[in-house]
């Protein structure tokens, strides 16, 4: 297995970082060799078939190519669970994480765990792509009805996929969040409305990585240099709608339009609009709501 380090290692320093190969090659080996991380140096003299080094080479070249590993073995981790991930969908990031965590211990702090509540919390992900965001809220928030839209069939089938295998119920809608909603597509109005909708200004494109340029949905990613908020004012629009009266919008933004997005939702008569860092103390995420 010692010299399946050194080959990775050879074939990809000229375009990873130390860290990052190390990353890669223990996900590989956990991934073709069936060998967890913590037992690589148990395991310095296993002996790998020849379908497993076909298998191996064929990864790298892949990743030589600037294909995201997620994208090659087809799945991620996020949130403690396994999403799969296609070209159809974002690769779920950490940041998004934070997202969810938040959401999560706002609505278990002040409720007693073996209190079920009378009227079971509603939940809609706008633009919900591998769905990560939709079905993390549904396993940690059980109490809740999770609904969740998006745009591409292909990217609902690939988070109804994920519903399935993370063992939760979301129901998934086809819809535009920019076209208009048929009558009756909501049975209800929401307590949250989430969203982590694209915010990347195209000309912010020279600053990103081949990885995400070259295979990630530009769909999901970009909006116009002229346009930074452009779906930000549509879901707060949306939300003062089809939210509850003690509803609550949650959003993940752009560390460069943090400011602007908190004015905007404080513009459109948003009465408590609150900017929340991320972990590496940037501006993240977004929460408001239209009565404190």
């Amino acid at each position: 297995m010692q010299y399946l380090s050194a080959y990775i290692h050879n074939k990809l320093h000229s375009i990873y970082e130390e860290n990052e190969i190390k990353s890669l090659f223990r996900r590989i080996m956990e991934f073709v060799c069936r060998v967890k991380p913590h037992e690589i140096s148990l395991c310095k003299d296993k002996e790998i078939s020849p379908n497993e080094r076909q298998r191996i080479e064929d990864i790298v070249m892949r990743l030589q190519n600037h294909e995201p590993i997620q994208y090659i073995l087809g799945e991620t981790e996020f949130y403690g669970m396994t999403f799969i991930v296609n070209q159809n969908v974002l690769i779920p990031r950490p940041e998004t994480e934070e997202l969810v965590e938040l959401i999560i211990n706002m609505h278990t702090i002040h409720r007693k765990p073996d209190v079920v509540p009378r009227e079971p919390c509603t939940i809609l992900d706008i633009g919900t792509g591998s769905g990560c965001i939709a079905v993390s809220l549904a396993k940690y928030l059980p109490h809740a009805r999770v609904y969740a839209i998006d745009h591409s069939e292909k990217a609902l089938e690939t988070a109804k996929r994920n519903a399935l295998i993370n063992k939760v119920e979301v129901q998934f809608i086809g819809q535009d969040l920019f076209e208009a909603f048929p009558p009756g597509i909501f049975p209800e109005k929401w307590d949250i409305i989430v969203s982590n909708p694209p915010y990347i200004t195209t000309s912010e494109q020279k600053n990103m990585a081949r990885h995400v340029l070259d295979y990630e949905p530009h769909n999901a990613l970009f909006v116009p240099d002229r346009e930074p908020l452009l779906f930000y004012k549509q879901i707060a629009g949306f939300g003062k709608k089809y939210s509850k009266e003690t509803g609550e919008i949650y959003v993940e933004t752009s560390a460069l339009h943090g400011r602007d997005t908190e004015k905007m939702f404080r513009s459109e008569g948003y009465n408590y609009v609150e900017l929340i860092k991320d972990i590496s103390g940037k501006d993240r995420i977004v929460r408001a709501k239209m009565n404190e």
